[in-house]
């Protein structure tokens, strides 16, 4: 109930501003500034994210639990031309390896469109709603006066 709380005071608050130590290596710069760091599981959250609200840390751990989702939602922060990225998903997690590793991108934490997407899409999940009127939702609310959406695939 706590994490649920601390999403939704995420989301109301958009905020765009611990971590175990099982860091598997240090973390890259994209050329865009953006960090992307490799943990053990997507349990341990990276380094990155130690100086953040406790708020964000929470709302990175409800997206690796909701990647089918959260890959089936568009971000309209101009990311997906930016930086390639294909869908909300992209936004905190670049890639996944086969032993459970996670490879974390910061993209989100400065970003609250970002943000707001995610935690907007897990709590109306958690309310029941389908991926598709989630889906039919987001796309409603940012149409206008936000970047061009990731090339996220029609639900």
């Amino acid at each position: 109930m706590k994490k649920l709380f601390l999403i939704g005071m995420l989301l109301l608050s958009a905020v765009a501003a611990g971590c175990s130590s099982d860091h598997i290596n240090e973390a890259e710069h994209t050329s865009m500034g953006d960090i992307r760091e490799e943990t053990s599981d997507a349990s341990t959250l990276p380094g990155f994210l130690d100086d953040k609200p406790e708020d964000m840390q929470v709302l990175y751990t409800a997206v690796a639990q909701h990647k089918e989702l959260l890959e089936q939602m568009p971000c309209y922060c101009g990311c997906g031309d930016s930086v390639g990225h294909k869908n909300n998903y992209d936004c905190f997690i670049h890639d996944e390896g086969g032993n459970r590793e996670v490879v974390w991108d910061s993209h989100a934490t400065k970003c609250g469109v970002c943000l707001e997407i995610a935690a907007k899409s897990i709590l109306d999940k958690r309310d029941g709603k389908s991926a598709k009127d989630i889906r039919q939702n987001i796309d409603k609310i940012y149409q206008n006066g936000y970047g061009e959406p990731t090339p996220t695939p029609d639900i």
